[in-house]
């Protein structure tokens, strides 16, 4: 069984990303897990003073969870040309351990206007060592729209979600591959 944690960078209740990595988890191929994560917004700001021993519960939380997963995929939106902060939060938390290095990671988009926080938090990740597996974009254009619209956009779109995590899946079984 492959397991994937997917964490959305958004807060909202009624986030378009949340919602893509939700469809995302339910339409999986059968070898696959997907585990969204829920503790963005509980994450105490990074402090690297907090480390180590002092690392606080809902950091140690994140901190096992991606390192226990075979992969990640990411869902982010963009706020003033960037990376939310509790996104980035979430990844200084991971910066200085190995959960990150050579972890296999997807980003997955439900806006086609973010890209300038797209570029950001792929180099970001990249900078971390994550393997970013990038031959295959899933975008799904869920901006604007209302739930019931958004629910018929994903369901229209189950077959790119399979595929795209297929893909994903097959680049973290070549990953493995090759460092084994």
């Amino acid at each position: 069984m492959i397991d994937i944690i997917a964490i959305s960078g958004s807060l909202r209740a009624a986030s378009t990303n949340s919602a893509l990595l939700a469809a995302l988890a339910a339409n999986v191929p059968a070898d696959c897990r997907v585990q969204v994560y829920d503790g963005l917004g509980r994450l105490p700001i990074f402090n690297p003073d907090d480390e180590g021993e002092r690392t606080p519960p809902q950091a140690a939380r994140l901190i096992e969870a991606v390192t226990r997963a075979d992969g990640v995929i990411v869902s982010c939106p963009e706020y003033a040309h960037g990376v939310p902060g509790g996104m980035k939060n979430a990844l200084d938390w991971l910066v200085s351990r190995d959960a990150a290095v050579g972890k296999p990671a997807m980003l997955v988009h439900a806006s086609s206007r973010s890209l300038y926080a797209r570029a950001a938090l792929a180099e970001i990740m990249r900078t971390m060592s994550f393997a970013m597996y990038e031959d295959r974009a899933l975008e799904i254009a869920l901006l604007g729209k209302k739930p019931p619209e958004m629910e018929a956009i994903l369901t229209a779109n189950r077959p790119a979600m399979r595929d795209a995590v297929r893909g994903f899946v097959e680049f973290m079984r070549s990953q493995a591959a090759s460092s084994s």
